[in-house]
């Protein structure tokens, strides 16, 4: 296994010669483009091939407060500009496509929706790895990373996935060139399982966008918004998704009826989640709070070298410090409004533990019996996939202006509450 790696360059990024030519090359690429909405629902219409509906123009205020925050940015490169670009073009895309898709068949909306399994936690509390764990046999419907960015096909593309998955593949890898620790913090590939956030952000109102930029405005934004009309958007997608499973079936194979979903957002909206989504069973991940936004707010700073240069290190881990002791607690408001007999808490030392037994104790909260295609697996899943593999980050809160004693104080109720 690698030796453990220690950041160095957080503040002014370092790259590969490789890296840096890839650079060059993109940077010309931003010329003449602006993170402007007319300019952006255009070339949405034309890269579609001429959709034009965008559905209710509800979205449209929140769609212009996001990009004025993005705006914002100070020291945003070329790089950036395009990455960031290309993202809320994506997301226009997404909603045209999705809208067509509803015209086309409006019953897709009246489907019925088998109450999911959620799993609401920070990162780095062990979310992704019973995500990828319950994901490993056949019993759930999940969302491979390619599917999360591009979830319904223009028409050229229709019934083949390829396409979306390769564009997909391409920007891992130089994600993966780019920043080649991150893996060490959060493996990302064309076909891993992914959380749905992303499909949240195609209808403009998520806190995915402050894990991709700095945008306070956003944030201020977000929380005073009710989202109970976006996770119904959330809800939307999901009965189109399965709808195209079933058109591209038998070919594709009959994929899972009952959704896995997992994200952070919704520890802060477990109300919203259980209004929408009646009847799942959520299980909420803890660990200790210090390790958690040490190591989140190391990842988010490493990440920001994608768009900006230099990085305001001890800026952006302070927001996050912030910003997770805003989310828990919310969650400490609210983790009582769920039902006890489907919802359930898992501690990060305990899943570590008994990994196997933390799954089947989930399959037992959603009712769903441990099959034994599911059993072997998810055995097979771990096999393959061992902590740690491709190494560790020295994680230290120093090396991003934080203090460990100032965060264990103030995390100290939600410490004593789901920890000691």
């Amino acid at each position: 296994m690698p030796d453990p790696v220690r950041l160095t360059d957080l503040a002014v990024p370092e790259f590969s010669a490789d890296v840096r030519a890839i650079f060059d090359v993109m940077g010309p690429m931003a010329d003449g483009l602006r993170l402007d909405s007319d300019q952006l629902h255009a070339m949405a219409t034309e890269q579609t091939g001429g959709l034009a509906d965008f559905g209710p123009r509800d979205y449209a205020e929140r769609l212009d407060l996001l990009l004025a925050a993005m705006r914002e940015i100070d020291d945003l490169t070329p790089v950036g500009l395009l990455n960031l670009h290309t993202q809320v073009l994506q997301m226009l895309k997404n909603r045209l496509l999705l809208v067509d898709l509803l015209a086309r068949d409006p019953a897709i909306a009246e489907r019925d929706l088998v109450p999911p399994v959620v799993i609401a936690g920070l990162p780095r509390t062990g979310t992704t790895h019973l995500h990828n764990l319950l994901a490993a046999g056949p019993t759930f419907r999940t969302l491979p990373y390619w599917e999360s960015v591009e979830p319904f096909p223009v028409a050229a593309e229709a019934g083949d996935p390829g396409p979306r998955r390769e564009r997909t593949a391409q920007a891992t890898w130089f994600a993966d060139e780019a920043m080649p620790y991150f893996k060490r913090m959060h493996e990302m590939t064309a076909d891993h399982v992914h959380e749905e956030i992303q499909l949240l952000a195609n209808d403009f109102s998520t806190m995915f966008y402050e894990t991709i930029a700095e945008v306070p405005a956003w944030r201020d934004h977000y929380l005073a918004a009710d989202q109970t009309p976006h996770y119904a958007h959330l809800r939307l997608q999901l009965k189109a998704l399965q709808h195209l499973d079933e058109a591209g079936a038998p070919a594709a194979g009959v994929r899972p009826q009952r959704w896995l979903l997992k994200s952070p957002q919704h520890l802060e909206q477990l109300p919203v989640l259980a209004e929408v989504f009646p009847g799942a069973a959520v299980v909420v991940t803890h660990r200790d709070p210090v390790s958690v936004v040490v190591s989140m707010a190391t990842m988010v700073v490493y990440t920001a070298r994608m768009h900006r240069t230099p990085v305001p290190v001890a800026r952006i881990a302070g927001y996050w410090a912030d910003r997770i002791e805003t989310m828990l607690g919310t969650l400490m408001t609210d983790r009582d409004l769920l039902p006890a007999d489907t919802s359930a808490d898992v501690r990060f030392d305990d899943f570590m533990a008994d990994d196997l037994g933390t799954a089947q104790a989930v399959y037992a909260l959603a009712g769903e019996p441990v099959t034994a295609a599911a059993a072997t697996a998810m055995a097979a899943y771990l096999a393959e996939h061992q902590r740690d593999r491709h190494g560790r980050i020295d994680y230290r809160a120093a090396d991003i202006g934080l203090d460990p004693d100032d965060l264990r104080a103030r995390f100290a109720a939600y410490t004593e509450r789901f920890l000691d």
